[in-house]
């Protein structure tokens, strides 16, 4: 049975990074989130500094954030390109990476956030889940697991979820809540987490993709 791979989109304190964890231990199988910034830097030979600062953001100085400008194409900038250093080509580094983590003959694995279920989405392979959560769930999450005020809670929300929704935005074209991106969107309030897990297992199994 060829390999699969579940990309996982959330919305900041929704739990889908706690949900990726415990499908990774039960499946056995591997989760990327931030070490993907790393492999792209390693296969750029950018600093690894610059795909930190614009990892799920774009920069200021990028203004037409719903134009079709910085869409992935699938491109790569080389070094003697204007372009090498750019958000652009942080991306295109980055969906490299991804596709390559995808690719058939490897191991089946977890993909967080990175828009990845756009840049894998002509796969068979891949299971493309959304996890969202009402603000009450997501500020009782970040206030407990980061130890957090409410109103730190609520401004560090607003704004990942900001940075989020403009970044799918210029690089897909799409807008990051659209259920149409997706296989499956959870509410974890009205279903938890663990039953979260239970149901994305499920199907992947129900695509046959686990026996």
């Amino acid at each position: 049975m060829k390999n699969y791979v579940i990309t996982i989109s959330r919305s900041y304190g929704s739990g889908g990074s706690h949900v990726a964890r415990k499908i990774s231990s039960e499946l056995g199988i591997k989760y990327y989130d931030e070490e993907i910034l790393q492999m792209a830097a390693d296969l750029s030979g950018i600093n690894e500094k610059y795909f930190f600062e614009t990892n799920e953001k774009i920069r200021k100085n990028i203004i037409a954030i719903n134009s079709s400008k910085g869409v992935y194409d699938g491109k790569v900038y080389q070094v003697s390109d204007k372009k090498y250093l750019s958000d652009e080509n942080f991306f295109n580094f980055q969906a490299q990476v991804i596709k390559e983590l995808a690719a058939q003959g490897k191991e089946s694995c977890i993909i967080i956030g990175k828009a990845a279920n756009y840049v894998l989405r002509d796969l068979d392979n891949v299971v493309r889940i959304n996890i969202q959560a009402p603000k009450d769930l997501c500020l009782s999450n970040i206030m407990e697991r980061l130890q957090k005020s409410q109103s730190e809670a609520e401004s560090v929300i607003a704004k990942t979820n900001k940075y989020r929704s403009q970044y799918y935005k210029y690089f897909t074209g799409h807008n990051w809540l659209d259920p149409a991106q997706y296989d499956l969107s959870i509410n974890t309030k009205a279903l938890g987490e663990d039953y979260a897990v239970k149901l994305i297992i499920q199907l992947v199994k129900d695509r046959g993709l686990l026996d």
